[in-house]
């Protein structure tokens, strides 16, 4: 099942069903269906599966429909309907966006290259790699085991989060914007504290890959950025295998494009179900309520081969043929340097 969220100006926002290229309106049927989590909450209501409780609302057949190409053309916050990101809060305090990195071969090499010491012919073994070979050897427990840990990094909340179309800003302060294509997993608490994995969907993990060079130790703030997801919320994707592939144009010209690209369990040194379980294994990360979005890592980056830096006006498609349309969104640079951050102390 493919869903999106999308925006009827003066309308507000919906919920809808992909159905080849036609978008079936489930807010017009379920007018309290502002936003997929919504959806959720009324299968707990009912006692329903959540694609069970989408299945209902489709049979009173009295659904509007849409085109999907007109949406996914058109500009947000425009004067057509445009397309949201696929998950999202009306808090965006109650969005957690985390990533799990180092699970892909090539992500792992980009990583490594990125923080060796270039000025010795024999360097050590870089933390990257060690971490990388954690995985390798203990990241794919047998079922009811607990494998090693993966790397992890905080991202921001449901602030730092954009849908298609929308910018990807580059801060004064941040040295340069750095795709990341990926796959991201959606998950919903559940009023027992239990996640509940709603799917997959596209996402660009978009960072400051020069600050991180500086010192593996900046990998944190280098991570507080926006990023993207979208365009459509796959619920039942096989995430065994997949298939992604990024550009980047500037103008007419593609001055970037990694070609294939592999993600997926058998891509990774970590199994879905050891990411999850040290995801979900701290008590914070089981409120009632919250949405997460979690960045599974990827196995190449532009950085490490590039001469360029990201421009004002840059577009950066994400692709994969088993998530849908693709992801598409636009850089924004900020020029000019942003001032020193006072405190004010409170006498």
């Amino acid at each position: 099942m493919r869903l999106i969220q999308f925006e009827i100006p003066e309308s507000g926002r919906r919920v809808g069903m992909l159905v080849e290229n036609e978008v079936y309106d489930l807010t017009s049927v379920v007018p309290t269906w502002f936003r997929v989590i919504d959806v959720f909450h009324a299968a707990i209501e009912f006692g329903r599966t959540f694609s069970e409780t989408v299945s209902d609302a489709l049979e009173e057949r009295s659904f509007d429909r849409l085109g999907y190409s007109e949406l996914l053309d058109a500009e947000p916050r425009g004067s057509h309907p445009w397309i949201c990101a696929p998950v999202d809060h009306a808090d965006e305090h109650r969005v957690l966006i985390s990533g799990t990195g180092l699970t892909h071969t090539g992500g792992m090499e980009s990583r490594d290259r990125m923080h060796a010491d270039e000025t010795e012919t024999t360097a050590p073994q870089t933390d990257s790699a060690r971490m990388f070979q954690l995985g390798i050897d203990g990241g794919k427990p047998s079922a009811g085991s607990r494998g090693v840990a993966p790397e992890w990094f905080y991202k921001g909340n449901g602030y730092n989060l954009r849908g298609p179309r929308v910018p990807l800003g580059i801060p004064g302060f941040a040295l340069d914007g750095g795709e990341e294509p990926e796959i991201a997993a959606v998950y919903v608490i559940g009023d027992d504290g239990v996640p509940n994995r709603l799917g997959f969907c596209l996402g660009n993990e978009w960072s400051d890959h020069p600050f991180e060079k500086l010192n593996y130790l900046y990998l944190a703030p280098s991570k507080l950025r926006t990023c993207a997801i979208g365009p459509e919320l796959v619920t039942d994707l096989d995430f065994s295998s997949l298939n992604l592939r990024c550009t980047v144009r500037r103008g007419t010209e593609t001055i970037y494009d990694s070609g294939p690209l592999l993600s997926g369990e058998e891509n990774m040194s970590h199994s879905l179900a050891n990411c999850e379980d040290h995801h979900f294994k701290f008590p914070q990360h089981r409120r009632p309520g919250d949405i997460h979005i979690h960045f599974f890592g990827t196995s190449k980056l532009s950085f490490s081969d590039r001469s360029w830096k990201y421009q004002d006006g840059d577009v950066v498609t994400v692709a994969s043929g088993q998530l849908g349309a693709p992801l598409i969104n636009r850089v924004l640079h900020r020029q000019n340097g942003e001032s020193v951050v006072s405190v004010v102390p409170v006498i």
